[in-house]
């Protein structure tokens, strides 16, 4: 999969802004705050329906402008040339559109283009809480399945309604089991299938995060993952339903006392170690660094052998704390790499001697104030 054009409008700092994209490589240099991190982040726009840098489509849109609007044009191996094109307005919120036609649902479109980013931000999910964690592979997860996405808006809108009730009701204690019943049944249902393909798919990118953090490190530790939910992690969804509904049968005093949902997926943790040390509590700065690269480029290894399309990589900023050897490796192994890839950077030297910009494969631009150039 690579997209072949974008156009972005009233989008943060391009107003109105065509660029035609290279189907391999493309290094996009200039100052820092000319715009280069908007150009990748209008991508991921049309991959995942919201930007990697803000949480806010507010943020996003161009001072005193009435909208934003991105779009791309895509070719695929499996899917023939498409177009996707992202819209938001103060009035109306956020629209997709695939060939012109809307979506019903922005998450329809999770999946369409995989995307892999890796970006300053993922220092958060080494060193923060288990919510980045779990965000990590919910995104990895969902990209390559429509039905635990599925699954994770059921159970968020379960637990919501399963809270309320907890929260607000005042009656018998009995009469509040009873109409709690039927909102257990969907925790278990929903639940129950996120833990276990989370179990499965832990369980398989294990290997991937092993060989990429050994090429990039050149270090003899050894990363490893460790899953904690509510019950020993398995990949049978009716084993993780038994345990599901007696844990919650358990843990029923502490809820009512409470006023809300303790038990379930929500609540997981993905635990990242270096040999037997956990890494948030014992890893220096340098070991965070590499390993939240590792499992960027995991991703990208796991989507590009389990998808029919390559996915699209987008590196943000990230060559200023790698050292010359590391930044020599990541780059042969993007170049390797059959997927379209897009860097920003402010020092353009460090491509010169790695990528050719003569095949008409990769291509170089200049970002500034706005104006994209190419070199």
């Amino acid at each position: 999969m690579h997209i072949k054009s974008i156009h972005l409008q009233n989008f943060r700092n391009h107003s109105d802004k065509q660029v035609d994209w290279a189907p391999h490589i493309n290094v996009i240099t200039g100052p820092n705050g000319a715009g280069k991190t908007n150009l990748i982040d209008g991508i991921h726009y049309l991959c995942m329906t919201s930007s990697f840098v803000s949480n806010s489509d507010r943020y996003v849109l161009q001072q005193d402008a009435p909208y934003f609007t991105v779009k791309g044009n895509f070719k695929g191996n499996i899917r023939s040339d498409f177009s996707i094109s992202c819209s938001y307005s103060y009035g109306e919120g956020k629209k997709i559109f695939v060939n012109e036609s809307p979506l019903d649902r922005l998450s329809d479109l999770i999946g369409r283009v995989p995307v892999v980013v890796l970006s300053p931000q993922d220092k958060k999910l080494t060193a923060e809480g288990p919510k980045q964690r779990r965000s990590f592979i919910d995104s990895l997860i969902s990209q390559i399945s429509q039905s635990y996405l599925q699954d994770l808006f059921d159970f968020r809108k379960a637990r919501r309604q399963r809270n309320k009730l907890l929260k607000k009701f005042r009656g018998p204690r009995e009469v509040l089991i009873d109409y709690l019943e039927p909102w257990d049944a969907q925790l278990i249902q929903f639940g129950s299938k996120i833990v276990a393909e989370r179990a499965a798919v832990l369980n398989q990118f294990q290997k991937y995060l092993a060989r990429q953090y050994q090429q990039i490190s050149g270090m003899p530790q050894k990363p490893h993952l460790e899953y904690q939910t509510f019950c020993e992690p398995t990949t049978l969804v009716e084993e993780v339903e038994k345990r599901y509904k007696a844990k919650l049968k358990e843990e029923r005093e502490r809820e009512l006392e409470r006023e809300v949902t303790v038990v379930g997926p929500h609540r997981d943790e993905i635990i990242f170690y270096l040999d037997n040390k956990e890494l948030r509590k014992y890893g220096s700065q340098g070991q965070h660094r590499l390993f939240a690269l590792s499992l960027k480029l995991a991703q990208l290894y796991f989507f590009t052998e389990q998808l029919d399309d390559q996915p699209i990589f987008l590196l943000d900023d990230v060559f200023g704390d790698l050292d010359q050897h590391r930044t020599e490796v990541l780059l042969n192994a993007l170049t390797k790499h059959n997927g379209q890839t897009f860097i920003t950077s402010a020092t353009p030297q460090i491509f010169k001697d790695v990528i050719d910009f003569d095949t008409g494969r990769n291509q170089q631009y200049f970002v500034k104030d706005g104006e994209v150039t190419r070199i």
